[in-house]
């Protein structure tokens, strides 16, 4: 909840609508939710940002854990290495303008997600 309550005041805070501001809210409850369970906690940074006139909000979700065996499979609708949907991060993907995974084994996750306002 805390998540979702610090992310929604920083889309209010940049002007997002409301269809926009719960796509950005939903995106960072999956990654918060993915960090947690798969790596065991992590960290949030929202960071306003600023481009060839556009703004927008970058999210980057960083975790310790054991990172992603097989990236391609957990980007892919349906994949679940639990009890889920198998919709966390292909779904947060698709909520996102700009989406970057990086994961090493044995040294952790970071994603990098951005949504402009106004695109």
């Amino acid at each position: 909840m805390t998540v979702r309550h610090a992310v929604r005041a920083a889309t209010v805070e940049v002007g997002f609508g409301l269809v926009d501001q719960t796509r950005i809210v939903t995106a960072a409850s999956e990654l918060a939710r993915n960090a947690y369970i798969h790596g065991g906690g992590g960290s949030l940074t929202v960071e306003q940002v600023r481009e060839g006139g556009r703004t927008g909000l970058r999210l980057v979700m960083r975790d310790d854990g054991p990172g992603i065996p097989d990236l391609e499979a957990a980007l892919t609708d349906g994949y679940t290495t639990g009890a889920g949907l198998g919709h966390g991060l292909g779904g947060a993907r698709r909520l996102m303008h700009e989406f970057a995974v990086h994961s090493h084994a044995g040294e952790g996750t970071t994603v990098v997600a951005t949504r402009w306002n106004g695109r």
